[in-house]
């Protein structure tokens, strides 16, 4: 038997409808609610979506990568199609850095680490993912400690590949499931957050228009 959640509600957030951390003429930086699909899924009440939000401010503005619909934080789209492809290539070539904040169920030892697991597609119980030494991708993600409550451990994770579910499936793998993570988090950690607790916190990329570094904040609201 599949262990695969069953089918949600999709009852996306209105409030804020849209939020914009910068705009110009190539970059449209978005902040994504937990609980926002970025793209529209398949069926037909799943239409609503951060894409279409933006595309109805901002037709011309083209998706450049997406996060979890659990998961919140920073969104880069790209104004047109010129800024599409320098972007795409910067995720490619892994030229971005991506920061995230987690809090996770239990004590993490230590203070910092790298997680290096190859991830492949759990197909029977997809969209989950799984460590697969056999066939699985490669895949690394360096996390730090934050600070340490009663229960639980908040980290910065600085993933250094990009594969589904990766920060989600290289926590659990440390024993340390991400709090309301319904897919992964066993009872007491899916129980101690009314949303999955991963959040895309900063974004490091070059300027499609001049190369230069430029840096997006958005802070955890947990």
């Amino acid at each position: 038997m599949s262990d695969t959640p069953a089918p949600f509600d999709y009852q996306p957030p209105q409030d804020p409808w849209l939020t914009i951390l910068h705009r110009d003429e190539d970059l449209l930086v978005l902040s994504k609610q937990s609980g926002l699909l970025c793209v529209a899924g398949k069926p037909a009440g799943h239409q609503d979506c951060l894409e279409a939000r933006a595309k109805t401010r901002f037709p011309q503005a083209l998706l450049v990568h997406r996060l979890d619909r659990d998961t919140s934080g920073i969104v880069v789209m790209a104004m047109n199609a010129k800024a599409q492809r320098h972007l795409g290539l910067q995720f490619e070539r892994r030229k971005l850095k991506k920061t995230y904040i987690a809090r996770v169920w239990g004590h993490v030892a230590g203070e910092s680490g790298t997680i290096d697991l190859p991830l492949a597609t759990d197909w029977p119980n997809r969209p989950k993912q799984k460590v697969d030494f056999v066939s699985g991708r490669a895949a690394q993600t360096d996390w730090q400690v934050i600070a340490r409550e009663a229960e639980v451990t908040r980290l910065k994770l600085t993933p250094l590949t990009g594969r589904s579910h990766q920060l989600r499936v290289h926590m659990l793998s440390l024993g340390h499931p991400i709090l309301g993570d319904r897919f992964y988090a066993p009872g007491p950690a899916l129980a101690a957050a009314d949303r999955l607790q991963l959040h895309a916190e900063a974004l490091e990329l070059h300027h499609p228009s001049d190369g230069r570094l430029c840096r997006f904040n958005d802070p955890a609201p947990f």
